[in-house]
């Protein structure tokens, strides 16, 4: 039985039990939600979307705005369906713990985020975690594993498109090589990616051409796109399947409407922002340049660069001094990153000018390499 059978074999089961959800918008009078105070009716403006229906979109959080937020997400990718969460964090966990079942097996970047870690932990499957980025590696761990598969056992491959910590990004192509000749499927976190890449800005997953070979990318709205939430790209089954499967979402109070007309303002503005999309690539390498330049190694390959370290003490004196010269940089320590590798995460920003760019190395040209 492969993977889409088994979710498909499981949504009949719930359908043929009388137990299928689906979502439906709120009519009539309310006794379903948790508004026990009746403020979500007090009438802020435009009151259509001033009510959070105080419940989850299974009860009476599911305001029609929801199904045409998911409906522009879905087009944006090109993909058949989208399914938004309250937080980028709760979409990863979410996701793998309601698809990955005991038994299966997944092999998981060692860079990958808390949230994947723990979306793993839950799903009860055998975690194989392969070096970061290491595609020969990882298909090492795969053909070790061949002889012992079974018929149902499905195959995973969990990854970043950008790394948040580290700045670089995974060999996507490659990957998706590899899971298909071992009949694998690919799941992409796409956080640090949604906006930034491609001719629309979907994400590194769209702009590679691999929206047809990822069985799920998980996107936030939180950084690039700067609104609450998060959402998951992928087939309409596997959303029929979370919307049934995934506690996640299931007993989770919807976001309020009037975030989803931000959601829809930002896919407004990102789509046709081809600008800000190539002055950050630009403004990013010009700041690489620019450190090289003055002899420190930065890390990664785009608008994420990473100092490395080490010790936690020296990372967050490095931090202070900035901040003294009015730079806001932090210390990233364990367990953000692994013990002994503390650094600094600097974000470029497409509005941020190349002169400041400029003081920001020079600065760190003087304090980088006096206290190391």
């Amino acid at each position: 039985m492969s993977l889409f059978d088994r979710w498909r074999h499981q949504l009949a089961e719930l359908r043929e039990a009388g137990r299928l959800r689906t979502l439906t918008p709120a009519a009539g009078i309310d006794f379903s939600s948790n508004d026990y105070l009746g403020y979500s009716k007090r009438g802020w403006p435009p009151h259509d979307l001033s009510r959070s229906g105080a419940a989850s979109r299974l009860l009476r959080g599911q305001h029609p705005i929801w199904d045409e937020v998911e409906t522009r997400l879905a087009a944006w990718h090109r993909a058949e369906a989208a399914l938004v969460f309250n937080s980028g964090y709760a979409a990863n966990e979410g996701l793998l713990g309601a698809v990955i079942e005991r038994g299966d097996v997944v092999f998981s970047d060692e860079c990958n985020h808390a949230s994947i870690i723990d979306g793993l932990r839950l799903s009860g499957a055998e975690k194989v975690i392969f070096r970061h980025n290491d595609v020969n590696e990882l298909e090492a761990r795969m053909r070790a594993r061949l002889a012992a598969r079974f018929g149902r056992q499905a195959w995973f491959v969990v990854t970043a498109s950008l790394f948040g910590m580290e700045g670089d990004t995974a060999p996507l192509r490659q990957l998706a090589e590899l899971v298909e000749r071992y009949q694998a499927q690919l799941i992409v976190d796409e956080a640090h990616a949604t906006g930034c890449f491609g001719h629309e800005g979907g994400g590194m997953v769209d702009a590679l051409g691999l929206r047809g070979k990822v069985l799920a990318s998980v996107h936030t709205g939180g950084k690039a796109l700067a609104v609450p939430g998060a959402y998951l790209v992928g087939s309409q089954l596997l959303k029929d399947l979370l919307v049934n499967r995934c506690r996640h979402f299931i007993f989770t109070t919807a976001l309020p409407p009037q975030v989803g007309a931000w959601w829809l303002d930002a896919l407004a503005l990102v789509a046709r922002d081809k600008a800000a999309r190539t002055i950050l690539h630009d403004r990013a390498m010009v700041f690489r340049v620019d450190m090289l330049e003055r002899g420190i190694a930065v890390g990664g390959t785009h608008y994420i660069a990473s100092i490395a370290l080490g010790p936690d003490a020296l990372a967050v004196e490095v931090a202070r001094r900035l901040q003294d010269a009015g730079f806001d940089v932090r210390a990233i320590r364990p367990p953000s990153v692994p013990e002994g590798t503390a650094r600094l995460r600097i974000s470029i920003h497409a509005d941020h000018d190349p002169p400041a760019l400029r003081q920001l190395a020079d600065a760190l040209a003087l304090v980088v390499p006096a206290m190391t």
